[in-house]
C-alpha cells in the first residue's frame, strides 16, 4: 500500500523527541522502573500537582487516592501476574513497562500517530526480547508479558492486536498483523482448563495475518504467506500460500510463487504443535489458586442431565 510521508511542525517534533529521549534514558538507567513509570504517568495524565499535594499530606478523596496510587505499577495487578509458570524476576520489570504501555494508550496522546508509534517503539526496545528497526505498533496492542516477544525490522502491528507470549512468540521482518488479530502461544487442556501448555509460535518474514484472524499456539505462519480475514489457523501455513476459513486451509499459492511453494494436497494445514512445546516446572512451594473455586486435585467430570 502506498502511503505519503507526514511530518510534524518543528516545535512539536522537538518537544516529542525530548520527551521520548528522556523516558528512554531513564528506563535504561539504574533508576527504579516503578518510579519512572509513575513520574511519566503523573505528567501524561496532568496529575503532577495533585500527586505532590497528596504526598505533602493534603487530604484527597478515596477515588483520587486510588487514581494517584494507580500510576505506580507496584500498586496494580495484571492478569498475567497470576500465571504460575512465569519467571518472577523477569516479569517484575516487564509488568512495570506493560503498565506504562497500557496506561499510555488511555491518554489522548495515544491518538497522535507519529508520537505514539515512536513512543511504543521505544518501550518495545526495553520490553521485548527483540524489537527491530522501524517497528510500527498501533493503539490497543496487548500481550501477556512482553519479554517473550521478538519482532524483526519494518513490521507493522495494527490496532487491537493481542500477542500472547505466555510461551514464546517470534514475528519476522516486514510482517503485517491487521486489526483485531490474536496470536497465541499457550493452550488449555480440554478436560482441565487450569492445565496450561506453552509453545513457540512463529510468523515468518513477509507474512500477512489479516483482519480478526487467530493463530493457534505452536503454529507457524510461513514466509510470504497470507492468512485471510477471520481465519482460524490450527496448523502450519506453508510459505507463499493463502489460507482462509475456520479452520484455515490453503486455497491457493500467491501468484508468481508457484515454483517456490510446496504443494498442499487437499489444503489441510499440518499441525506440528507438539514439536514446539516449551516445558516448564512449577515450584514446589507454589500457593495454588483455582479461579473456578475447585480444590486442587479435583477431577473435572462432564455434566450430564439426569
Amino acid at each position: 500500500m502506498t502511503k505519503r510521508h507526514v511530518s510534524l511542525p518543528a516545535d512539536a517534533e522537538a518537544g516529542l523527541r525530548a520527551f521520548i529521549d528522556e523516558v528512554d534514558e531513564r528506563l535504561a538507567s539504574e533508576e527504579s522502573t516503578c518510579d519512572v513509570v509513575q513520574d511519566v504517568l503523573d505528567d501524561l495524565f496532568a496529575n503532577r500537582d495533585a500527586y505532590e499535594r497528596w504526598q505533602a499530606g493534603d487530604p484527597v478523596s478515596p477515588a483520587a487516592r486510588v487514581r494517584l496510587q494507580g500510576y505506580d505499577p507496584c500498586n496494580a495487578t495484571l492478569e498475567s501476574e497470576y500465571y504460575a509458570e512465569k519467571d518472577e524476576e523477569t516479569y517484575e520489570r516487564s509488568k512495570h513497562l506493560q503498565w506504562l504501555w497500557r496506561q499510555f494508550d488511555a491518554t489522548p496522546m495515544a491518538d497522535n500517530v507519529d508520537f505514539a508509534l515512536r513512543f511504543r517503539a521505544m518501550l518495545a526496545n526495553h520490553l521485548f526480547a527483540e524489537a527491530g528497526e522501524n517497528l510500527r505498533i498501533f493503539k490497543g496492542v496487548t500481550f501477556s508479558y512482553g519479554h517473550n516477544i521478538s519482532v524483526g525490522d519494518n513490521t507493522v502491528i495494527h490496532d487491537d492486536v493481542h500477542l500472547d507470549d505466555r510461551g514464546e512468540l517470534t514475528i519476522g521482518s516486514r510482517c503485517s498483523l491487521s486489526d483485531g488479530v490474536h496470536v497465541y502461544s499457550h493452550d488449555h487442556d480440554v478436560v482441565d482448563q487450569t492445565e496450561v501448555r506453552n509453545f513457540h509460535t512463529r510468523i515468518e518474514d513477509d507474512a500477512r495475518v489479516t483482519y480478526d484472524a487467530m493463530v493457534r499456539a505452536g503454529c507457524v505462519v510461513g514466509e510470504n504467506s497470507v492468512v485471510g480475514a477471520r481465519a482460524v489457523v490450527q496448523g502450519d501455513v506453508p510459505a507463499h500460500h493463502v489460507a482462509v476459513g475456520m479452520p484455515a486451509r490453503s486455497v491457493k499459492v500467491k501468484p508468481g510463487y508457484e515454483d517456490e511453494a510446496e504443494p498442499v494436497g487437499d489444503g489441510r494445514l499440518e499441525n506440528r504443535q507438539d514439536e514446539r512445546e516449551i516445558p516448564y516446572e512449577l515450584p514446589d512451594d507454589l500457593d495454588r489458586f483455582d479461579e473456578f473455586g475447585r480444590h486442587v486435585g479435583d477431577v473435572v467430570t462432564p455434566h450430564r442431565e439426569p
